[in-house]
């Protein structure tokens, strides 16, 4: 797990920029606005908000009331799972604490003051302050073993979608939903029944055949827009999956066109 932390009296705008890791802010006193995924938020103390790997953001003090907040930059395995069980994500940013629950402040401010501490002991603070911020969350949100599957799924699913028609690996997906390679994997072939590398070459030749049907472009440009600079990989791959080569299934789908 990673672990930077900080206290910052405001700047005016910090942004807009894209974080490698979680990033999450906690409002001790003032006032100021987040303007992300085409969203604005207003927060005053007692509140934080989070911001996910690569998601863009912007945030400002007020003019008038200029925040003081202490921020926390942190990943590994269980961090998109923490933030899901507190009911935060990139469409759902903010944090705002059930009634009474005061103690994010806490452990935040005690972070900070304990920066200079050893790696682990910082990691174990750090892993307390993402419990707190579960169990106080008002948006915390029960999730079973299956719920927690189902979601991990979905995140890989629509990685996938997002990113097949580039050099994408297995690695990056699981990656992207903050699990090992080889847990992921087993998550993935569990409940789709299918290895994610079997599903990735299934969509892609998918919406290969899709553009061989619908398009004239070329076979190798077809192949490219799913992520294959080599057209005779992708070849032997769409062939694999549909038996018949990229060029022989537009042939064949004109002619069903036509009859």
């Amino acid at each position: 797990m990673i672990i930077v932390q900080g206290k910052t009296l405001a700047f005016p705008r910090i942004g807009p920029a894209v974080r490698n890791h979680f990033l999450f802010h906690y409002v001790i006193s003032g006032k100021g606005k987040l303007e992300t995924s085409g969203q604005t938020f207003f927060l005053s103390a007692g509140q934080g908000f989070l911001l996910c790997p690569g998601q863009i953001s912007t945030y400002y003090a007020d003019e008038h009331a200029p925040w003081e907040y202490a921020w926390m930059e942190f990943g590994g395995l269980r961090a998109r799972e923490s933030m899901t069980l507190a009911g935060l994500s990139e469409s759902q940013p903010v944090y705002t604490p059930k009634a009474g629950a005061n103690r994010v402040q806490k452990y935040m401010l005690g972070l900070v003051d304990n920066h200079d501490k050893s790696p682990i002991r910082l990691i174990g603070l750090g892993m307390i302050l993402l419990d707190e911020l579960v169990q106080t969350s008002r948006t915390k949100v029960e999730v079973g073993n299956k719920r927690l599957r189902d979601f991990y799924i979905k995140e890989a699913m629509s990685y996938i979608d997002f990113n097949y028609s580039r050099d994408v690996s297995v690695e990056e997906i699981a990656d992207a939903c903050g699990l090992n390679r080889s847990y992921f994997g087993k998550l993935f072939k569990e409940t789709l029944g299918q290895s994610p590398q079997q599903y990735l070459i299934q969509y892609r030749m998918t919406k290969a055949s899709e553009l061989l049907k619908a398009t004239r472009i070329s076979i190798a440009e077809v192949g490219r827009s799913v992520g294959y600079e080599n057209q005779l990989h992708f070849s032997r791959a769409f062939k694999n999956v549909f038996g018949l080569s990229p060029s022989q299934y537009r042939a064949k789908h004109i002619i069903q066109h036509h009859a």
